[in-house]
């Protein structure tokens, strides 16, 4: 299967919101005519938001949209802005006392850098509707990406900065899809394709990586910060599936997510992964599309790393991938 890079998925757009004084921000992937969506939550310190609703047992089979939001809990008020949007224009599950959208959505914890009241709310996921297009997402410290950080093995002083990371491809034959990816791991995050330890917990100097994985055989108790880590994640793709297929993506492309982060899916996590399909390519098996959205999922975690700029005296993998040239 051939395989090259593009944007966007026709009846999928998608919208940041970014504030940088407070370091935080939400990311809306609108479906304003409904795409079938799956959801798989794997990390065991979840923040969500309709994720009952995408079980393929239960009654309705579209989303209206995807909210990814900083924030923690308290950005769990951007949803009642993208359901007000959403209604405002029609767009939702239709009863006979008018539409309800079908919003669903995920958190994660900011507030290590977010010290202060401002904090993403309604009016932020109205805006982030607003300025959604079908040129992909914006990648490094924007949207639900700004306030996000690796490697909190240690607590947050010994973390590194990460963001907002996007992947996308598209077939010979017609198959589209991308993935978005918010890195704000607990552990580790490696280049999965070459092996090369990115960013994560550094040494009490700050200046190298300690690798996450060899500090583990020195504890029998985690010191980092506990509850406060997530990857998020979106798979979209035009293929024609089930809600029962779609929940099959979303499971395999957290694979992505254990390729890359390092530990994957702790007890201080809250790693959740959305899938859509917008249904107008027929004829694709699960399996393929499974695959490559694990492809993806890890692609757009090593963007969202290396497209990160360090803030508040945490650096990106710029400024230590410097430091180790630098020393070449």
């Amino acid at each position: 299967m051939a395989l090259r890079n593009f944007t966007g998925i026709e009846g999928l757009r998608i919208g940041q919101v970014t504030d940088k004084q407070h370091h935080t921000g939400c990311t809306v992937v609108l479906a304003e005519e409904g795409a079938v969506a799956g959801v798989d939550v794997r990390g065991g310190a979840p923040g969500t938001h309709g994720t009952d609703a995408l079980r393929p047992e239960n009654l309705v089979e579209q989303a209206h949209a995807v909210v990814l939001t900083g924030g923690s809990a308290f950005g769990l008020a951007t949803v009642q802005g993208v359901m007000r949007y959403l209604r405002q224009r029609d767009c939702g599950f239709k009863t006979d006392y008018g539409v309800v959208p079908i919003v669903t959505g995920a958190v994660v914890f900011d507030l290590g850098l977010n010290r202060s009241e401002n904090l993403p709310d309604v009016n932020m996921g109205y805006q982030a509707c607003e300025k959604a297009t079908t040129d992909g997402a914006e990648q490094g410290c924007v949207g639900a990406g700004t306030g996000a950080t690796v490697g909190k093995l240690f607590g947050l002083k010994r973390a590194m900065k990460s963001g907002q990371g996007f992947a996308s491809l598209v077939s010979a034959g017609g198959l589209q899809m991308w993935a978005i990816a918010v890195v704000n791991a607990f552990g580790d995050v490696r280049n999965d394709e070459t092996g090369e330890l990115l960013a994560g917990v550094r040494t009490e100097d700050g200046r190298r990586l300690a690798n996450a994985a060899a500090s583990l055989y020195h504890l029998e108790v985690v010191k980092g910060f506990s509850g406060t880590n997530t990857v998020l994640g979106v798979v979209a793709t035009n293929a024609k599936f089930s809600k029962a297929e779609l929940t099959r993506v979303a499971q395999m492309a957290q694979n992505g997510v254990a390729r890359t982060v390092i530990p994957a899916h702790t007890l201080y996590d809250g790693d959740t992964v959305f899938a859509l399909s917008t249904g107008s390519h027929a004829g694709v098996e699960v399996t393929v599309v499974g695959a490559l959205a694990a492809q993806l999922m890890a692609q757009a975690i090593v963007n969202g790393i290396l497209h990160a700029e360090g803030v508040g005296g945490l650096p990106a993998y710029k400024d230590l991938a410097g430091d180790r040239r630098a020393k070449r």
